[in-house]
């Protein structure tokens, strides 16, 4: 009997043991959450030796391949053979399936590690999971010794094709390292869209070589205002932009991770930049200057003037070759004060001959005729939810930012939307309520916890209303956001909570279990030098 009890105790033991290891191979360790997991016993050793075997002879497999060296070359002696080896840890990617071009299965076992998707998209993404089972110090390019993985099965895809974070880069400007930096950030989680920010009224970010005085003047303001200070400037001259080898350089370093860059050139408001180096375009023909304050500012692109339109068509010609491989455009849309308008007898004009009731269809004709451009050159627009205004453009995807009305309203009318409301998405405000000790914020709260617990898609849509809701994005505007450090702390780690909510379609609904996670993150996030807030810290 007393054996009995003690075999009985060491079972127990055992499976206790067997459980926690598990448990901490998995949930401790991988955000966003997969699918499904399943934990086999037995661990792989990695040995100094990495052998990548990937049997495609084309661009996604290059991607795939040189991203995966790269990244394991940090703490291994890494190569890539076409055939299994006998030493060292082999990790097979191979295309295989149908579905999900981002699903992926990912299997350690004895024979080594396997990654299979339908498409280099899920192979990439498989290995941002692997990343996550490996010591968080790989982050830091430590060299590694003795790891062991578990023998798991891990079948995963994404709930939302569309998973973006934004960059302002017109408020402050920031380094094509900076961009590149972050960039990688979104890769670590998961995000497959970089909304790009490119011009506005503080600053117009990106050369168009027709218009060579977009970067001479445009980009430059005389000065800024004084943190909330209103009526307090710095007296310092401030700016900067891209040229377009710079962009191109970007773009490519996003699509060699699989993210697609979406630029947004605002139009017809926040255009005062672009108004300071033609002021014929502006209903009252200026003089402007470059925005040196935050806010909405009344001077907007004439809606009444065919110049404007050829301008705008001439820059987005540019646009379109420097992003040749994004399907659409952003064409802004928000915050268009109409008192211009109500005032420009060339607007009226337009009005009256389009058959127009009011300022508000006078803007969505503005929209519409750009769209139509957009069209012919093979690309769609999207734009924040003022675009319903007026009547909605044909083609367009609508950004909902105002609460999720917007997006409501579009996906009712059989149009896609992408919500980013301000409550959960913008983390440009405080993620916590001591105000006083945290970096300048534009205000409100919006913590992990907040962000973890919503959900994107409304009750009140149809399921079929619901398959237009493509996706979600936080947003990142910089008012009070003047480097790099900065911004990093502003998104991490909310950034992790916000690739949940896009990425896993099961989430726990405890957030006790993300915030247990979330621990494993900050080792990351140190390792990989971010700046970080550090709330959620146990």
């Amino acid at each position: 009997m007393k054996r009995l009890l003690l075999f009985l105790l060491f079972i127990s033991t055992l499976a206790i043991s067997c459980k926690n290891k598990q448990k901490y191979l998995f949930e401790d360790n991988i955000i966003p959450k997969p699918s499904e997991v399943i934990v086999h016993h037995g661990e792989l050793n990695v040995e100094d030796e990495i052998y990548i075997i990937i049997n495609e002879n084309c661009e996604g497999a290059s991607k795939v391949k040189n991203y995966t060296m790269e990244f394991l070359s940090r703490s291994y002696k890494v190569d890539d053979v076409p055939e299994k080896q006998q030493n060292g840890t082999n990790i097979f990617l191979s295309i295989a399936g149908e579905g999900n071009p981002e699903s992926y299965k990912l299997t350690i076992s004895e024979l080594g590690i396997e990654i299979v998707s339908p498409g280099y998209a899920g192979l990439f993404m498989g290995f941002q999971t692997l990343r996550h089972l490996f010591p968080p110090e790989i982050e830091g390019g430590k060299k590694l010794e003795n790891v062991k993985l578990p023998y798991i099965e891990i079948s995963d895809e994404p709930r939302f094709k569309y998973r973006g974070m934004h960059l302002d880069v017109c408020r402050h400007f920031f380094s094509v390292e900076d961009v590149k930096s972050y960039i990688d950030m979104l890769a670590m989680h998961k995000f497959n869209v970089l909304h790009w920010h490119l011009t506005d009224d503080q600053g117009w970010r990106i050369e168009i070589k027709a218009f060579p005085e977009l970067t001479k003047i445009s980009s430059m303001r005389k000065e800024t205002v004084v943190k909330q200070n209103w009526g307090e400037y710095d007296g310092i001259p401030y700016g900067g932009y891209y040229t377009q080898d710079e962009i191109r350089e970007i773009v490519k370093y996003a699509e060699d991770r699989f993210i697609m860059v979406i630029p947004e050139i605002e139009m017809p408001g926040h255009s005062l930049a672009a108004l300071a180096a033609f002021p014929e375009l502006g209903c009252t023909g200026g003089p402007y200057e470059v925005g040196t304050t935050w806010g909405v500012f009344d001077d907007v692109f004439c809606a009444g003037n065919d110049k404007t339109f050829e301008f705008l068509e001439q820059v987005i010609d540019e646009v379109c070759m420097l992003f040749p491989n994004s399907p659409f455009i952003h064409i802004g849309g928000d915050e268009c004060p109409k008192t211009r308008w109500e005032n420009c007898p060339k607007c009226q004009k337009r009005m009256q001959e389009e058959g127009l009731s009011d300022e508000h269809e006078l803007q969505s004709y503005f929209i519409q005729r750009l769209e139509k451009y957009i069209n012919s050159k093979g690309k769609r627009i999207i734009g924040w939810d003022e675009i319903l205004e007026g009547g909605l453009a044909p083609d367009a995807t609508v950004m909902s930012w105002r609460g999720t009305s917007g997006g409501i309203a579009a996906a009712q009318m059989g149009h896609d939307a992408i919500l980013t409301p301000g409550e959960y998405c913008y983390f440009d405000h405080y993620q916590s309520l001591d105000k006083e000790n945290e970096p300048l914020a534009i205000g409100g709260f919006t913590n992990c916890e907040k962000i973890y617990g919503w959900n994107p898609v409304p009750d009140s849509l149809t399921s079929e209303q619901a398959k237009h809701i493509i996706g979600v994005q936080a947003n990142v505007w910089t008012e009070y956001i003047a480097d790099f450090a900065h911004i990093q702390y502003m998104v991490l780690p909310r950034m992790a909570a916000l690739s949940e909510v896009a990425w896993s379609k099961e989430r726990d609904s405890s957030y006790s279990d993300f915030k247990k996670r979330l621990q494993a993150m900050y080792i990351r996030y140190e390792n990989a030098g971010y700046n970080y807030a550090r709330h959620e810290e146990e």
